[in-house]
């Protein structure tokens, strides 16, 4: 018997799954590790902003997921690539880079015309 998985659900399993994958710091590590395995302290270095610890929590979230794997080279550095499953995940987030840069100026014009409304409505009221 097939179970039927909708994120609208309270109880559904999926939701933890949704909720890393909109993740910010995940969408990013996933799209930078599509290009090529890197070690930590690359990934701390592309992904201005993150901390440590954050990276760290993100990392075994996902490959605890199933979404990336941790291997020890050679040097004996630790080097993080996407699993197959990962990989179905560059496409969609990818995706939503794309959009979030192309109208970034789109967003910005339009918080800052709802602000300026919410102002004049508070200014005016007082």
């Amino acid at each position: 018997m097939s179970t039927e998985w909708t994120v609208f659900s309270a109880k559904c399993p999926s939701r933890a799954s949704l909720a890393r994958i909109a993740n910010k710091w995940t969408a990013m590590i996933v799209v930078l590790l599509h290009e090529q395995p890197m070690r930590f302290g690359e990934l701390h270095g592309r992904v201005e902003g993150i901390t440590k610890k954050v990276l760290v929590d993100t990392l075994r979230a996902l490959e605890r997921d199933g979404m990336l794997q941790r291997e020890t080279g050679d040097d004996g550095h630790a080097r993080y690539g996407l699993t197959p499953l990962g990989r179905t995940l560059h496409e969609p987030l990818q995706a939503l880079r794309l959009w979030a840069e192309l109208h970034v100026d789109d967003v910005r014009e339009s918080q800052e015309r709802y602000d300026d409304a919410v102002d004049e409505r508070v200014l005016g009221g007082a």
